[in-house]
């Protein structure tokens, strides 16, 4: 048996028409949709397939069609007998993540991560908090440069390949960070078009309405290891994975050393399910020789599966 990492995209692999195919394609996954808008009490659906984008890129939406894209591929590969020795969610798609390994339902998933996505959006004052890319930098050089700015709050919040880091806090010190950076030889400092200083200190604020959400949730044990973006370590204890998704919010996502630890167990092929080739790009770029699949449509599900039947 092939030993398979499943990986879920997180916020930004979002676009109008994701799941669209799939969901014409595939009668049975039908009434997983109807449950969904139930679940959120909007109709999910709708404004996954027709938008507009402006309706869909906000957070409280992204956040539940993201993870309903990637269950809903999930279990079509289920169906097929297609099952992960482990999974890993960037960001997001930890949640992703976490009903794959059955630690999470999805219809409690759902409501949860549209409240998540609203907190975080209130976190802090719109506007007044930011991100931006760092790339061509090693994260020891990175992280000097962010401890040095003392006046404002700037921290790393996504270590994802060699050579790209992603820098959160407030419009001032992103900024200082990023003049800082570019003189420390940073190729080049992107900012990000989002709506918050995401996995910052300054996310902390939503950290209390959240723990009162996610105490109301039923959480299990996870039935395959769940690399965990805090720690890019294996959980599957149930209290574990709360502290960690609670922590999550204004820490770091450390997906490189996640995959180079999924790497050390044998790994046959990391599989991207859900919308988007974003955390292929990103495993290539750790390990070129790694077999790598993005399963999105029909036809990247059959292919996908050909290969692991070993028919390709």
């Amino acid at each position: 048996m092939k030993k398979i990492a499943f990986m879920f995209p997180g916020q930004g692999s979002q676009t109008v028409g994701m799941g669209e195919e799939i969901h014409n394609s595939n009668p049975s996954i039908e009434e997983m949709y109807a449950k969904a808008n139930k679940a959120i009490g909007k109709d999910l659906r709708k404004i996954m397939f027709e938008g507009p984008p402006e309706t869909l890129t906000e957070t409280e939406n992204a956040q539940p069609a993201l993870l309903l894209s990637s269950i809903a591929l999930y279990s079509l590969l289920t169906e097929e007998n297609v099952l992960p020795t482990m999974v890993v969610g960037h960001s997001l798609g930890e949640y992703s993540a976490l009903v794959a390994a059955q630690s999470i339902s999805l219809e409690q998933a759902l409501p949860l991560v549209a409240t998540r996505g609203r907190l975080m959006e209130e976190a802090f004052p719109k506007g007044q908090g930011t991100m931006a890319a760092v790339l061509g930098l090693s994260t020891d050089v990175t992280q000097e440069v962010v401890e040095s700015i003392s006046d404002e709050i700037v921290d790393i919040a996504n270590i994802n390949c060699p050579g790209q880091i992603v820098i959160s806090g407030s419009v001032a010190g992103v900024e200082k960070a990023s003049v800082l950076l570019k003189e420390r030889g940073a190729k080049r400092v992107i900012p990000l078009n989002v709506s918050g200083p995401f996995h910052s200190r300054l996310m902390k604020a939503a950290n209390n309405d959240f723990s009162t959400y996610l105490e109301q949730v039923n959480i299990q044990d996870a039935a395959v290891p769940v690399y965990a973006n805090v720690t890019a370590k294996q959980v599957k204890n149930q209290e574990d994975i709360k502290e960690l998704l609670l922590k999550q919010l204004y820490s770091p996502v450390r997906f490189e050393e996640s995959i180079r630890h999924m790497m050390e167990e044998g790994i046959d092929a990391f599989v991207e399910v859900g919308n988007g080739k974003v955390l292929s790009g990103l495993v290539k770029k750790i390990d070129r020789k790694a077999t790598i699949f993005s399963v999105q449509d029909q036809a990247s599900m059959n292919e996908f599966i050909k290969w692991y039947r070993g028919e390709a």
